[in-house]
């Protein structure tokens, strides 16, 4: 038996996959804690795992503006809060949250073994690590090297949304081993039963995301197709005029909604994209964030020609007319269902479950 512990935020996408590899290590019979927000007490508990709220980040509220993210990914208190829970609880393998900048470097400067969970696509987080390399060297820490150091560095995700996907090795812990585990997620092929369109946008509130949802709704009102929304817990239902005779849920799990949905409306975020592919559903995306990952998965979902993107300023008429070309569309529905065969022979918690323990076996 292993022990680990999982350091981990408040960012919404990267909730599931934390709670879905900690519960199959936990099944496999090893000691798993989680560090997090307050904020993330109940979701992490009502899973059935121990959780430990940081001392030093009571009330935390996610501010994504660039500068907002500068403050969580370089909050020397959360390292503190990680260093004290490893000495009341030692493990084997610390798995922290690709964003926890200064968690990492505090670990790599005890040579502690720890993983990095990266929650979206390999190459943004890469490409953001450079970036802040140049923005946070000047106070001390060191961006790339313990990036370099984990072992491994775990990819929740897929190598891109084009198939076939290149050759994987063999499973690796070794330090910088970069390990794409796969969707987090139970995925079925999708069979609808009629057309439905279901439309699920962030559980964050990102300053455009009532007017979005107006439009989408206004974009999905009178179509003859079965429309399903999940307002989450961002979003009223107050807040927006609700067309008549589509479904709405305050929230419902996208593993019971995807296998009969043939289009999902989302905000390019890669938990709700990546579900969606692995159940073999074309993807139409509006980005709420342009500072975030959505965009550059809005993008791979169109040049894969598994979905469309635009703007989310895009008129009503705009977005209703491509959510029916794409309800229309053999060939993008053909190109989502490879992607979502592919995506389903990853076995993400699995495969992510065996590199840790890989990593927690050559730490020993």
């Amino acid at each position: 038996m292993a022990r680990y512990v999982f350091v981990t935020w408040d960012g919404g996408g990267n909730r599931m996959p934390t709670i879905v590899i900690a519960r199959v290590l936990r099944d496999r019979g090893h000691d798993v804690r989680v560090l997090g927000h307050d904020s993330q007490a109940t979701a992490y508990r009502g899973a059935g795992l121990p959780f430990t709220a940081f001392a030093s980040a009571p009330g935390f509220v996610l501010d994504p503006r660039p500068a907002g993210l500068m403050r969580l990914v370089t909050d020397h208190g959360l390292a503190d809060d990680t260093v004290a829970q490893l000495a009341a609880f030692p493990a084997d393998v610390v798995v922290v949250d690709c964003m926890l900048i200064a968690v990492l470097d505090v670990l790599d400067r005890m040579d502690q073994r720890f993983a990095v969970l990266e929650h979206t696509m390999h190459d943004f987080i890469a490409s953001g690590s450079r970036v802040l390399g140049a923005l946070v060297w000047p106070r001390g820490m060191r961006v790339r090297t313990p990036r370099r150091h984990a072992a491994p560095i775990l990819v929740a995700s897929v190598p891109g949304f084009d198939v076939p996907f290149p050759s994987q090795r063999a499973l690796s812990a070794a330090p910088g081993a970069v390990v794409y585990a796969g969707a987090m997620t139970r995925a079925v092929a999708a069979k609808p039963l009629t057309p439905t369109v279901v439309v699920s946008l962030s559980t964050y509130r990102f300053a455009d995301l009532v007017t979005t949802w107006q439009r989408v709704l206004d974009a999905v009102e009178g179509l003859d197709v079965r429309v399903v929304a999940t307002l989450g817990p961002a979003l009223a239902a107050g807040e927006v005029r609700l067309p008549a005779g589509i479904e709405v849920h305050e929230w419902m799990p996208h593993e019971e909604l995807f296998p009969h949905a043939t289009v999902v409306v989302g905000h390019g975020g890669h938990g709700t994209t990546l579900t969606a592919l692995a159940h073999g559903v074309p993807v139409v995306a509006l980005p709420l964030e342009p500072t975030s990952d959505q965009p550059r998965i809005a993008r791979a979902i169109a040049r894969a020609g598994v979905g469309a993107t635009m703007s989310r300023r895009t008129d009503a008429a705009t977005i209703r007319a491509a959510i029916l070309r794409t309800l229309g569309d053999d060939a993008t529905l053909a190109r989502a269902q490879r992607l979502g065969e592919a995506i389903r022979a990853f076995d993400g918690p699995g495969r992510a479950a065996d590199v840790l323990e890989l990593s927690a076996a050559a730490g020993r």
